[in-house]
């Protein structure tokens, strides 16, 4: 740096801070960290995504016309993943097309914003009388649907209407059905829902949907670059006539660095609702196909360079290293007492449950499960529960996202899975430290079922959860989760909203 420019520490100073800080943070990389971080165990594939980013990092994927290596690169990405995910003209509604996005949650909102906008457009009456109603459209999903579709619902203003799922985390057609009507502007399956790992009902969903006229949304951003090679599934992709848009995440198990995802479209006029356009102020004329103006072009250009250097076969042979794990993972939960697997997965999502057939000094609670873990040198996601509106109550679970490194560590992981369970085994879950009992008193629990209950305030929602033991050790996060998962279990939704919201917050509070 020049003379006189600036007056903080040296680049290598700097540098060497954030290599301090970064010692902090859970590995990426060798199968340590069983969600968040997708690794596919190939350091050339890393080095390339690196070198990728960086070649392009100066660019604004704003526009591709002044920028036209962007505009090749996502052309190459939407071809392999249509052919990836069965697409092409079919049955007259012409081809597949769609738009490389900054991640799942946008591919999921631009989902929901296009149909919104399809179905108000081919619909003004029952649109017009809607509003006059006071009601408002509705977005029906299965209740495990990714939480960024009920994001969705209350940024383009539909009511949510989730279908009720089995206690083991399946959905029936049948009742995808009963919520189908003339005011759905879109049906979301998920393949596969990223709780359960169980692929939704596609094909019957889908058929059911297109004989409504109804738009139906295959969410795949955690399964689409994994489950076009894994054997043994049912169709769900556009192969099934009425699936009208899917999405799919880059970086996931496409192995790109984050945020990549893309959403495809049945049909340009689809793709085309999806645009924000506009000549109406004095500057250039404003045309963003994604939520995003300016965007960085270097998670793309990884993308697009690890696809090029893996092609089909690549992927198939990552996605058969996951199927080993799997199976390996799924039958070593089965032969821990007290432990089970949650539902029937198909892909590389398993959920770890207690085991309820057995006495409760034999069950293993999968959060203590997950939080002895940590300490053994591995971590799995806590997954509440939670009652559904029919009244059948989801299980807490445990959640761990399988990739090609795990197989590297499938002994040690076993035995720590054993080891953990054995460490845990008929801890109940109550949380000693907080009494629900004292929230109810506060007003912050109702003391009935449907009785009153207050919002804490983020300085009351601090003061609970100092309690519930956050704010130790210079850090706002408890040393252990599953006391707060249990309490914000117990909780009204927006009582359990607020203190994770505050949670959250005070981590980067200055």
């Amino acid at each position: 740096m020049s003379a006189g420019v600036g007056s903080g520490p040296s680049s290598s100073e700097i540098l060497a801070e954030l290599a301090a800080l970064r010692e902090l943070d859970a590995p990426t990389h060798g199968g340590r960290v069983l969600s968040y971080v997708y690794d596919s165990g190939l350091a050339e594939l890393d080095e390339l995504a690196r070198d990728a980013a960086e070649a392009t990092r100066p660019l604004n994927a704003l526009d591709p016309t002044t920028f036209p290596s962007v505009a090749t690169m996502e052309r190459d990405v939407l071809e392999f993943m249509r052919k990836a995910l069965g697409g092409g003209p079919r049955f007259g509604a012409g081809p597949v097309v769609g738009s490389v996005t900054s991640g799942g949650t946008e591919s999921c909102l631009l989902a929901v914003k296009t149909a919104r906008d399809l179905w108000r457009a081919d619909n003004p009456e029952l649109a017009e009388k809607l509003a006059r109603a006071g009601r408002r459209p509705r977005l029906v999903t299965a209740a495990t649907a990714h939480a960024a579709f009920q994001k969705a619902a209350r940024l383009f203003d539909l009511a949510w209407d989730p279908v009720p799922c089995q206690p083991d985390g399946a959905v029936r057609a049948a009742d995808f059905d009963g919520k189908l009507g003339a005011d759905v502007v879109l049906v979301v399956v998920s393949a596969p829902a990223y709780p359960s790992g169980a692929i939704d009902p596609v094909v019957a969903v889908a058929q059911s949907a297109k004989e409504f006229g109804i738009s139906c949304h295959v969410d795949a951003c955690f399964g689409g670059l994994v489950l076009p090679w894994w054997p043994g599934t049912d169709e769900w992709d556009f192969r099934v006539p009425g699936v009208t848009s899917i999405s799919a995440d880059l970086h996931k198990f496409g192995y790109a660095p984050k945020g990549a995802s893309v959403l495809l479209h049945r049909g340009r006029r689809r793709h085309r609702a999806q645009f924000f356009a506009t000549t109406s102020w004095p500057g250039y004329p404003v045309v963003n196909p994604t939520l995003l103006g300016s965007k960085p072009a270097s998670p793309l250009a990884a993308a697009w360079a690890i696809m090029k250097r893996l092609g089909s076969d690549g992927y198939a042979q990552l996605t058969a290293s996951c199927v080993r794990s799997a199976d390996v993972i799924m039958r070593e939960a089965a032969q821990v007492r007290g432990l089970n697997v949650w539902g029937a997965p198909t892909g590389p999502s398993v959920a770890v449950v207690t085991d309820t057939g057995l006495p409760e000094s034999e069950q293993v609670d999968p959060h203590h499960l997950a939080d002895k873990l940590a300490t053994l040198g591995f971590r799995i996601q806590h997954q509440p529960g939670f009652t559904q509106p029919n009244g059948v109550r989801l299980p807490h679970t445990a959640h761990l996202t399988i990739t090609p490194v795990t197989e590297r560590t499938l002994p040690e992981l076993a035995a720590a899975l054993h080891a953990a369970a054995d460490a845990v085994r008929g801890k109940p879950r109550a949380n000693p430290r907080l009494e629900y009992g004292a929230l109810q008193t506060l007003g912050y629990a109702p003391k009935r079922e449907g009785g009153s209950f207050r919002v804490p305030s983020p300085d009351m929602a601090w003061r609970i959860l100092k309690i519930a033991g956050a704010g130790g050790k210079g850090s706002s996060l408890p040393g252990k989760l599953a006391p707060l998962m249990a309490l914000a279990e117990r909780l009204p939704a927006p009582v359990a909203e607020a203190l994770l919201t505050e949670l959250l917050a005070r981590v980067s509070e200055p």
